[in-house]
């Protein structure tokens, strides 16, 4: 027996919370009845959201070495290359969390609801490491600055680690690696403006236990049983 909004959300029509406020709005119901926030149901039970019947899905996960110039979004409205485009299935499947046009690096899709609300939520503090070409030679100090926090006009922002990497002279950059666990919007990028060293590439490397060393720019693969496990495990 498993909580109704959790059985809405790992049929990833919705996040477990929005599966929560459909309860609230009565546009649940189990076996006919009106559904409650508590409920609980069966694999025998039928579930239906706003008059349609729940059918279950067969969940698929995948890891995507997302390229630059794709949008991490289901669509858009601007006819511009989505990285669902890039998985060849037929399932609804969806980004979870987002990179920007320009950033590349590890994506996971999915449309398993319920794992999506795990690695986005903050409480779980999913680590995630990023590689960071910047304008400039980073100096010591600017580095510590980050790691001790910077406050912006409505947020604090702190990587947990920012890793010196190398100095290239010739083109007078800068390469390291920032791990954070909340993940701000455009957190890496506001952070290196603070000190003055613009971003000029961006590559998300991992997401927790799992990278893209072996996957080339555009490539995916489908994460096995035990990934997902340990992922949810993460909560």
């Amino acid at each position: 027996m498993e909580r109704v909004q959790k059985v809405i959300a790992s049929s990833g029509i919705c996040s477990r919370r929005k599966a929560e406020e459909l309860i609230k709005e009565n546009r649940v119901r189990i076996n006919g009845e009106l559904a409650a926030l508590g409920d609980k149901v069966s694999g025998s039970d039928i579930i239906s959201v706003d008059g349609k019947e729940l059918r279950k899905e067969i969940k698929e996960y995948y890891l995507l070495n997302k390229p630059r110039g794709v949008i991490c979004s289901s669509s858009d409205d601007k006819g511009r290359k989505t990285v669902v485009e890039l998985i060849n299935t037929d399932k609804r499947i969806y980004p979870v969390g987002r990179l920007d046009y320009d950033t590349t690096g590890a994506l996971i899709l999915t449309n398993d609801g319920e794992l999506a609300n795990i690695l986005t939520h903050p409480k779980n503090n999913i680590e995630k490491s990023y590689y960071v070409k910047v304008e400039g030679k980073v100096m010591g100090e600017e580095i510590h600055t980050l790691e001790k926090g910077i406050k912006l006009e409505n947020e604090f922002l702190k990587p947990d680690k920012v890793k010196f990497r190398k100095y290239d002279i010739n083109s007078n950059s800068t390469y390291l690696t920032v791990i954070l666990h909340e993940g701000h919007n455009h957190e890496v990028k506001k952070l290196f403006e603070y000190i003055n060293h613009p971003v000029i590439k961006l590559k998300r490397e991992s997401i927790a236990f799992l990278n893209v060393v072996d996957l080339k720019s555009g490539e995916y693969r489908k994460l096995s049983t035990k990934e997902v496990s340990k992922l949810y495990s993460l909560k």
